[in-house]
């Protein structure tokens, strides 16, 4: 693997070639898809802002779009999401050094680090094997968070997730297990080796917001689940080191002085999920998160780096459940389109991506307009035996289908110990609820290994092309603004 400094350098002379998208692997080889001339200047970016829709992969946006636009009373095909109209598109290579398909962590690592790394870790470098402490201290990773605070900027994390989970804690923490959440989760045999749990190095790092779920993490057994001090208080120790303010709910976030930093801790564990929520939630929604982050973070006349993440578009696809997800996924689009009618255009770059993609699918010959959460109704004339565009199309066993599917998760079919199928977990099979049918069943649906897209505007935006490496992410931010 190329060292993290020439990897830098690498990019650094690679990305100005305007159409030329470098590839890049662990082994430095390099290639280049064309050889047209550079491109313009771009101009550099004040703030950048990075979305991450976990799990979103294109077809969660093709089916998030319709859904939305049926949400409306429309067919749904013809509309576009908030980050569907910006300028810049590219597609983005997810795979892990030692992994077809990827997990979050490595993924995440990759877009904050500038280097892909093994499944499972975070903030440190293939050559250290998973779970082992000594290793991870042995080949840390460059943290775009620290940087960021390092050169002056103001720094915000946003997430509908624990704030210990991967996504998240791939801006400010290096970890041997993306699983070391707590203190608790650190195995006997890797304790007292010099390796912090992420919660821990959450409440050491310097932030200027960060907002989310999982106080189960940082508090002791008398308010959550930390095992070395029953009176543990991760989140009063960050806020008297750093003059912080932490918030519960909703309302103290909007209460909460714009000129301290804060920490947001909503939830236990995860944020309710959209579908969950009920209308006198004390949660924020990630667009209230979103829209408090970018108006504490904008004051700083240094400008901003901001990770937001719409983490539960990958909890729900995990559970078989389409209707969750493409919930998360429209709010997660409500959120962008916040951040576009609030930020300077001339001086904030805004990416959009997802850090994988899911084994889900749209499919059937389902009619113009269909319910997109229902079953398959072919178009009238459409089959064999014609259709009368009323009626849903059967399968070869006689039974209907729905458009949405997956390769594998909870919805799959097996048999039980008298030989009859059933599904693993049944729920209604059309609907915001349904679990949709799986082929492979499975007590959890698994991530997708195809490449996902990449969305920016904003200074630096026109980077965003052609097929890349992940981690080229990371070269795009600090090229944008100004640090390269």
């Amino acid at each position: 693997m190329i060292q993290t400094r020439a990897l830098v350098a690498l990019l650094a002379a690679a990305l100005p070639l305007g159409g030329c998208v470098a590839t890049i692997n662990t082994n430095g080889a390099t290639g280049y898809s064309d050889t047209r001339p550079p491109a313009p200047a771009p101009g550099k970016a004040k703030n950048v802002i990075l979305f991450i829709g976990d799990g979103m992969g294109i077809s969660t946006i093709t089916a998030a779009r319709i859904y939305d636009g049926q949400k409306r009373g429309e067919t749904g095909e013809e509309n576009s999401l908030s980050f569907e109209k910006f300028p810049n598109v590219a597609l983005v290579k997810t795979y892990n050094t030692n992994a077809q398909v990827p997990d979050s962590a490595g993924t995440a690592t990759a877009m904050h680090s500038g280097v892909k790394t093994r499944i499972g870790v975070l903030g440190i470098g293939p050559e250290a094997e998973k779970g082992v402490c000594k290793d991870a201290l042995a080949h840390p990773l460059p943290l775009l968070g620290e940087e960021a605070k390092r050169r002056g900027l103001a720094l915000g994390i946003v997430t509908t997730t624990r704030l210990t989970h991967a996504t998240p804690a791939s801006v400010y923490s290096r970890s041997a297990d993306r699983d070391w959440e707590s203190d608790r989760d650190i195995p006997a045999d890797q304790q007292g080796q010099g390796c912090k749990d992420i919660a821990l190095q959450l409440a050491e790092a310097q932030f200027d917001v960060a907002l989310g779920g999982g106080s189960g993490m940082f508090y002791g057994r008398n308010g959550g689940g930390r095992r070395a001090d029953a009176a543990a208080d991760l989140p009063a120790q960050w806020a008297a080191n750093n003059g912080g303010v932490v918030v519960k709910d909703a309302a103290g976030l909007a209460a909460a002085p714009m000129d301290r930093p804060v920490l947001g801790l909503f939830n236990p564990s995860h944020l309710t999920f959209m579908a969950d929520r009920k209308p006198d939630s004390p949660e924020p929604t990630l667009t209230d998160m979103t829209a408090q982050a970018i108006a504490r973070l904008k004051a700083d006349p240094e400008g901003f780096y901001l990770m937001v993440e719409g983490g539960r578009i990958d909890h729900a696809h995990h559970a078989g459940q389409a209707g969750y997800a493409l919930e998360e996924a429209v709010e997660f689009a409500r959120a962008v389109q916040y951040a576009v009618e609030n930020t300077d255009p001339a001086e904030t770059l805004i990416m959009v991506t997802a850090d994988h993609s899911h084994v889900f699918t749209i499919a059937g010959y389902p009619r113009r307009g269909n319910d997109i959460l229902g079953l398959v109704v072919p178009p009238a004339g459409r089959g064999e035996d014609g259709g009368d565009g009323t009626s849903p199309a059967p399968a070869i066993d006689g039974k209907p289908y729905t458009t949405l599917g997956y390769a594998n998760g909870p919805g799959g079919i097996h048999k039980d110990e008298d030989g009859d199928g059933e599904h693993a977990r049944p729920v209604p099979q059309t609907g915001l609820a349904a679990r949709q049918q799986a082929l492979v069943p499975l007590p959890s649906e698994t991530h997708g290994g195809e490449d996902v897209a990449l969305f920016a505007t904003g200074p630096g935006a026109e980077r965003a092309r052609g097929v890349i490496e992940q981690n080229v992410i990371y070269a795009i931010i600090r090229r944008a603004l100004g640090w390269e």
